[in-house]
């Protein structure tokens, strides 16, 4: 198939299809300019039925046509798509993954089973796109396999947000207090009665994720302390932020080099990312999920209430992030167009003609 440049596309594989991270995946492959959605994998007792007529379809409109006319693989299926998006639940994501890495398949996983494996890279393009690099160290890249992680759906919005404080000042440590949409809850998550005009101030595996998850991605040992809480908002998640910093500066200071803060990345190449993917308000009240969750599209982090703080803490900042768009599908998909954007370097030793081929398929 061609994209919308008349270039060929690369075929993709949707794990966890039917979810709400998978439609937002399959939603934002529709008319994808390096990749074409070819394979949909669901659950065994929705396999064999069409796409379309087999999923509860929950983010708003209808399944892209083309998607809706697959047909559901199950679990286990063999995949011809060379690129795997995995949107699967991370008990299921554990084995699955590793299996398809290791028959040659490139991996982009959304699910947290991996993400703090050693060789594994969990990566924001904007933040740390160099440790991309570490696919070649993987055991399965000889096989033309890779694994890529992206991080929990608050995780990205955090250290989106704290890569140019942390980089400008340094940080000590941050205390951090999420509220988070339901939609992170799944199709499967709460229920009406649990969460009508209430808050629930815990989330199962979530809280224990987010400081070691943040400190991989910013190579950094800042000590964080994390309440997360489920809020009745649907989309957009919220943290409001407490950081000590390792050199003195003022909230003009952080707001100077959050609004200075630039993909150094050719963004011809990944055309999911926003060529801004910070937007710092100046309002005293935002940002606001409804209002911010979908700025470019919902691939970028707004930020907002930049002020200094208490002791011990110097700086206080609210950060928002759609958590299904950029703390999530898009995520991974933007992982996606960063591995087929890198390149092996020249001294790498030569891998079998499988997978590897996918890499230069398109200009």
């Amino acid at each position: 198939m061609s994209g919308s440049n008349g270039s060929p596309t690369v075929p993709v594989a949707v794990l966890g299809a039917t979810g709400i991270v998978g439609q937002r995946l399959v939603r934002m492959l529709d008319g994808h300019a390096r990749f074409h959605l070819a394979e949909v994998v669901g659950s065994e007792r929705r396999a064999g039925r069409r796409y379309a007529g087999a999923t509860p379809w929950a983010i708003g409109g209808d399944p892209p046509q083309g998607a809706g006319a697959l047909r559901l693989l199950a679990p286990g299926e063999p995949l011809r798509s060379p690129l795997v998006l995995s949107a699967l639940p991370s008990a299921v994501a554990q084995e699955t993954e590793l299996a398809l890495a290791r028959s040659g398949h490139v991996v982009c996983t959304n699910a947290s089973a991996h993400r703090m494996r050693a060789d594994t890279p969990l990566i924001i393009p904007e933040v740390n796109a160099e440790a991309i690099s570490g696919i070649a160290a993987q055991p399965w890249s000889r096989a033309g396999g890779a694994l890529v992680a992206n991080p929990n759906c608050v995780v990205v919005g955090l250290a989106m947000a704290l890569a140019p404080i942390q980089g400008a000042f340094g940080i000590e440590s941050a205390t951090v207090v999420t509220l988070q949409a339901l939609s992170g809850a799944g199709l499967g998550g709460l229920n009406a009665v649990e969460v009508a005009g209430n808050v629930i101030p815990g989330i199962r595996g979530e809280e224990e994720k987010i400081g070691p998850e943040l400190n991989k991605i910013l190579e950094a040992d800042i000590e964080v302390s994390v309440a997360v809480n489920r809020v009745p908002v649907l989309d957009g998640h919220t943290a409001h932020v407490f950081c000590k910093l390792r050199t003195p500066a003022t909230p003009l200071d952080a707001a100077r080099v959050l609004r200075d803060f630039r993909s150094r990345l050719d963004l011809a190449s990944l055309p999911t990312l926003p060529a801004r993917p910070l937007a710092v308000r100046t309002e005293p009240d935002r940002p606001q999920p409804r209002l911010d969750a979908n700025a470019e599209e919902g691939m970028a982090v707004t930020v907002g209430r930049i002020r200094a703080a208490s002791p011990p803490h110097d700086l206080a900042l609210v950060v928002g992030v759609h958590n299904g768009i950029r703390g999530a599908a898009g995520a991974c998909l933007a992982n996606a167009e960063l591995c087929l954007a890198h390149r092996p370097p020249r001294s790498a030793p030569q891998v079998p003609a499988t997978i590897v081929d996918w890499r230069v398929c398109v200009p």
